[in-house]
């Protein structure tokens, strides 16, 4: 987040929510903005294909079909141009390629958005007005957004967006992701991603890799990125990936197209799952290392607004569970690298060492509510929010992008778009949650959400058994009829092995971030036995 979570209820004048349903991923989040509209200070603006809790707070909805993002968010941004509505102050004193952007947006008017995107043209219009009448406009999004072959130029588009209505740098504005697990940003910023180092200082900066090899008092840092989630198992089909070692993830619930994904992890001349619990990727690996959970062990969560926690141990492992930490020091030692720490705070006053954005930080300054990166210097408070005056590269980008239709569409053998993504009662893909009796007797098992004019038509009542097939599996679950999810399309979550939702998906990815196409594919829908 560029911004902070407090900001959306005390600064924001008007928050655009998109890919996003915030009430039931993101709870807390929400009762932030929901305590904002029901007192009146800030107007919602709900972007999303399915009518989530959020559309009922919203002061308007744009309902777009899926995979469309690109197209509505110029259409946005059209309409701000072409209505002088956008921020010329902001846009001349802080960034560059406005003429590039408006070619690009020029032919997203808003009754060619509407054809694309199905919303309405009026409502493109009303949306594109209030956004840009905002002293303080916030954008809220999440995977429902970046889970596309065109997530990245998604997330270009909405940084197009804030910037031309001068909402960056400032209290309430910015371009805010919602984090989808707890320390996903700490992951990320500690270079848990295949192509930079801790600090996002990339692997093929030379200058980045020499300060590494220095400190861990190595040579021959690789100097080219490596693979990400997919092409991993991609390689390890083709037989180029020989070994896998997964920590704290279930690829054999969670990652798109199930059975090419089990094809590989069994091609593996050697699969390690280090984890909670015997999970359906533990279950067929060589060798499982049994991890302690986050109550077992002490250091350190970065939330989705870079807010920086402390973790403390509260109890002692279980059985023979071992921290993550103590585990990868055992395994390096054992492989030739000496490595062992005293405690979970000398390895933070390593990353904070190495990572230019947590140099400041320390346990004891962690102490409380934690700190917020950018924190450079041992007295500096910390960066409720970024950009503040310019940018890291100086002025920003506006990038002039394209739509493309989505890797797959509707046809007459699959007419149903599917979208998949969570609920409220279960999380990822229920190795904790369907071990806990309270979120198992609210949501006990996989429902396929669909409208009632198709399940009129197919014949199929609320509570049926339906089989929901794609090009590559199909599943058995039961049909939840009802008006949240739009004629043409179901929505399944992905949380349930025995009716895994990405047996459906596609592996399409997007060319930069790699990241799958979990949210739009093909599939058809017929009334099943039990």
């Amino acid at each position: 987040m560029t911004n902070s979570i407090a900001e959306l209820e005390n600064d924001a004048d008007v928050i655009l929510i998109t890919g996003s349903n915030t009430t039931q991923m993101h709870p807390v989040i929400s009762s932030f903005i929901k305590r904002a509209v029901r007192a009146g200070r800030t107007k919602v603006i709900v972007a999303d294909p399915r009518r989530i809790d959020m559309v009922e707070l919203a002061e308007i909805w744009l309902r777009q079909r899926g995979g469309t993002d690109v197209a509505w968010l110029n259409g946005l941004i059209h309409v701000i141009l072409a209505e002088d509505l956008y921020d010329h102050e902001f846009v001349e004193q802080r960034t560059e390629g406005l003429a590039e952007l408006k070619e690009a947006v020029a032919p997203y008017t808003p009754d060619r958005v509407e054809q694309i995107s199905g919303i309405p043209a009026d409502k493109l219009r009303s949306a594109a007005r209030l956004y840009a009448s905002a002293k303080a406009g916030s954008i809220v999004y999440a995977m429902g957004i970046t889970q596309h072959i065109s997530g990245t130029d998604a997330v270009k588009s909405l940084a197009n967006l804030a910037m031309i209505c001068g909402n960056l740098g400032i209290p309430g504005g910015g371009v805010n992701p919602l984090r989808g697990q707890n320390n996903v940003q700490g992951a990320c910023d500690l270079g848990a991603l295949p192509n930079v180092l801790p600090g996002y200082q990339l692997v093929t900066n030379v200058e980045a890799r020499a300060r590494f090899a220095e400190s861990w008092g190595v040579t021959g840092l690789p100097d080219r990125p490596g693979l990400t989630v997919v092409e991993v198992v991609h390689g390890a089909v083709e037989g180029s990936v020989k070994a896998l070692y997964v920590m704290g993830e279930n690829p054999m619930v969670s990652d798109p197209d199930l059975h090419h994904v089990k094809k590989g992890l069994r091609s593996l001349d050697l699969l390690v799952v280090q984890d909670l619990f015997l999970t359906e990727t533990a279950q067929i690996a060589d060798v499982v290392l049994p991890a302690a959970c986050f109550a077992e062990k002490d250091g350190t969560f970065t939330n989705t607004e870079r807010r920086v926690q402390r973790v403390r141990k509260a109890v002692d492992p279980p059985g023979q569970a071992r921290s993550d930490g103590d585990i990868i020091c055992d395994l390096a030692t054992r492989m030739g690298y000496p490595m062992a720490y005293d405690s979970a705070s000398d390895i933070f006053d390593e990353l904070a060492r190495l990572t230019p954005q947590y140099r400041g930080m320390s346990y004891g300054r962690l102490e409380g509510e934690g700190l917020q990166w950018p924190c450079p210097t041992s007295s500096h408070p910390g960066t409720k929010f970024l950009h503040k005056g310019v940018f890291p590269r100086g002025r920003g980008k506006l990038h002039p992008v394209e739509w493309i239709p989505p890797a797959e569409e509707r046809s007459r053998r699959f007419p149903f778009l599917l979208n998949t993504g969570r609920v409220l009662y279960q999380y990822h893909t229920g190795s904790m949650t369907r071990r806990s009796e309270g979120p198992n007797e609210r949501y006990p098992e996989c429902r396929v959400e669909m409208h009632p004019a198709d399940a009129k038509r197919l014949k199929i009542r609320d509570g049926d058994w339906v089989q929901v097939t794609s090009r590559r599996g199909s599943l058995k679950a039961r049909a939840a009829v009802g008006r949240v999810t739009p004629e043409g399309s179901v929505f399944i979550p992905f949380h349930f092995a025995e009716a895994a939702a990405n047996n459906l998906t596609i592996a399409a990815l997007d060319p930069v971030a790699k990241i799958p196409s979990y949210k739009v594919c093909a599939v058809r829908v017929a009334k099943a036995q039990p």
